[in-house]
C-alpha cells in the first residue's frame, strides 16, 4: 500500500539530538513553517493557530528563560538532568511557540452559542493539526524536531519577553535543527487493541 503521505508522516519522529547546522536556510524554515501553520484545517476555518519562530539569540534566549523558570521549582539535587534537558533544546537551531488566539474562540461562541462548549476544543484539535503541520513539513526537509509543554510556568515570562497579545495561549514549543544522532527504537502496540473496523 504505497502511499507518498504515509511515507512522509513515518519521517517524523521525536528528535531529542539536535544541532545548529540546518540544510536549509531559516528564510526558507520560516517559509516552511507559516505554509504548513496556514494550510493546517481548523473549524470553521476559525484559523486561531498562532506561531512564533525563534532562531539564534533569541532562540537561545527562550530555553534560557525556560532554564530559570524551572531553577525556581525543580529541587537543587535533581537539577542536573533537568539542566542536561534544557540544554539539548537549546542546542537546536531553532524554536516553534505554538499558540491559540482565544479572542477567535470567544468571537465564535458569541456567533454560534449551539456549539460554545466546543469551540475550545476544537481550538486545541486545531493547534494539533498545526503542530503536526509544522513537524511533518520540518521532518520532510531533513529537520529534526520534538514537543515540548513548558506551559503554563513560562506563560508570564514568554509574553513578556516578545511582548505578544494577551489574548494568545501558549499550548507547545518545538525546539528543532539538524539530526545529530540515530532516532530511538519506535514500538507499536496492537492494532486489535487500537481499532475496530465495521463494514
Amino acid at each position: 500500500m504505497p502511499n507518498s503521505a504515509i511515507n512522509i508522516y513515518k519521517q517524523r519522529r521525536s528528535q531529542y539530538v539536535i544541532g545548529k547546522d540546518l540544510p536549509i536556510s531559516s528564510t526558507v524554515v520560516t517559509a516552511l513553517i507559516k505554509e504548513a501553520v496556514k494550510q493546517a484545517p481548523s473549524s470553521f476555518n476559525s484559523q486561531s493557530s498562532r506561531a512564533v519562530i525563534l532562531f539564534n539569540d533569541q532562540h537561545e534566549a527562550f530555553w534560557q528563560l525556560v532554564m530559570d523558570t524551572l531553577r525556581k521549582i525543580v529541587p537543587a539535587e535533581a537539577f542536573a538532568a533537568t539542566e542536561q534537558k534544557v540544554n539539548s533544546f537549546s542546542a537546536g537551531a531553532g524554536t516553534v511557540l505554538f499558540f491559540e488566539d482565544q479572542d477567535v474562540v470567544k468571537e465564535l461562541q458569541e456567533k454560534f452559542p449551539l456549539y460554545a462548549d466546543n469551540f475550545p476544543v476544537w481550538s486545541e484539535h486545531s493547534t494539533g493539526i498545526a503542530q503536526f503541520a509544522v513537524w511533518t513539513a520540518l521532518s520532510e526537509s531533513d529537520i529534526g524536531a520534538s514537543l515540548q509543554h513548558y506551559n503554563p510556568i513560562i506563560d508570564e515570562a514568554v509574553f513578556q519577553t516578545w511582548d505578544l497579545p494577551a489574548s494568545w495561549k501558549l499550548r507547545a514549543q518545538m525546539p528543532f535543527g539538524s539530526h545529530e544522532a540515530p532516532f530511538g527504537e519506535k514500538t507499536f502496540m496492537d492494532d486489535e487493541e487500537r481499532f475496530r473496523v465495521f463494514s
